[in-house]
């Protein structure tokens, strides 16, 4: 089969197109005949080495954090799916291996595909989805009345994060571009802050939680806006010592973490708020309960038009990592 693999970490966005074995299946896992493969920033961050302090992998690596598929063969100790059905997929963080003809999958890190989603938009739902389910119910342990602000949430992330918080029963307030207004109001957002004509630590206080997804240079203006005992998530700033702990990460690796996000922390503390840092990981349980608010909610994640397949792989990571694309960026089987 074919599979897009890197031989090391590299500053270089370069990948390799190879042929190698289908995978065999372990008891817990299921083999996938992949059909969409979504590329994620999250790629650049793995091939340059930039997050192996929290996952250093072997090589050859190939590469892929979620994907769309259909189950070809069942372990024997898998239950709940059945050859033939049709999946999506945030894969573990300890085995990737999205870009290929076909995954071995841990069945802990699978969801029965959304009713209301192709293969293509499927794609683009599983690490979104999670990342906003993991961050509004465990990281935030957001409560119903309270209000989150999502600083950059018209994009593919506030599709996602806003219908889970209103299910949630929480205020949910978005700022973004003004082309994306409309369709964000419609999916659940009370209200919505023009970036180009309104700066939103004017005119919010008293926030309960703040879901950041812009990085550092917003970090001062987001923890203005937050109330005493609230908290600021962030998806893209830096780790820290909780985020470590967390984590069960060695003592050596919770010193480094520590010192990365010392800064945050104590701006943070000063002001009596709760800084925290998310790194999403895969929960069959939860893609089921995501799907039927993907149905529920008619969500339909934004997929960028540009037609990739495997051997494309370059051109769609060169494109996820200039930015400025139209939804989410897939490769096709």
């Amino acid at each position: 089969m074919k599979a897009a693999q890197i031989r090391k970490y590299s500053k270089i966005i370069t990948v390799e197109v190879n042929d190698i074995p289908i995978p065999e299946i372990g008891d817990n896992e299921v083999l996938v005949k992949v059909k969409v493969a979504a590329v994620n920033p999250l790629e650049m961050l793995i091939i340059t080495g930039s997050v192996k302090l929290i996952q250093d992998y072997k090589f050859p690596l190939t590469l892929g954090n979620e994907l769309t598929g259909v189950i070809e063969k069942i372990g024997k100790k898998v239950q709940g799916f059945k050859v033939g059905d049709a999946i999506y997929s945030r894969l573990p963080l300890t085995k990737i291996g999205a870009f290929a003809e076909y995954a071995a999958i841990d069945a802990g890190a699978i969801g029965h595909l959304p009713a209301n989603l192709d293969f293509v938009t499927g794609a683009a739902a599983p690490l979104t989805g999670l990342t906003a389910y993991q961050g509004l119910h465990e990281e935030l342990e957001a409560k119903t009345g309270e209000t989150v602000f999502i600083p950059g949430g018209s994009g593919s992330f506030g599709q996602m994060a806003i219908p889970i918080a209103k299910a949630m029963g929480l205020k949910v307030i978005v700022s973004g571009n003004p082309q994306a207004r409309e369709r964000t109001i419609e999916i659940g957002a009370d209200q919505y802050l023009d970036y180009t004509t309104e700066n939103y630590w004017e005119l919010l206080s008293n926030i309960d939680y703040v879901i950041d997804t812009l990085g550092p240079d917003e970090f001062d203006h987001e923890l203005s806006i937050i109330k005493t005992g609230g908290r600021l998530l962030s998806l893209r700033t830096s780790p820290n010592k909780r985020f470590a702990e967390d984590h069960g990460f060695p003592g050596w690796k919770q010193k480094l973490f520590a010192f990365a996000g010392n800064r945050y922390d104590k701006k943070a503390k000063k002001k009596g708020v709760q800084y925290r840092f998310i790194f999403v990981r895969s929960d069959g349980a939860q893609l089921e309960k995501i799907k039927k608010i993907i149905e529920d909610n008619k969500i339909v994640p934004a997929v960028d038009q540009t037609e990739f397949r495997i051997e494309d792989i370059d051109k769609a990571l060169n494109l996820v990592a200039q930015g400025h694309i139209k939804g989410k960026v897939v490769i096709k089987f």
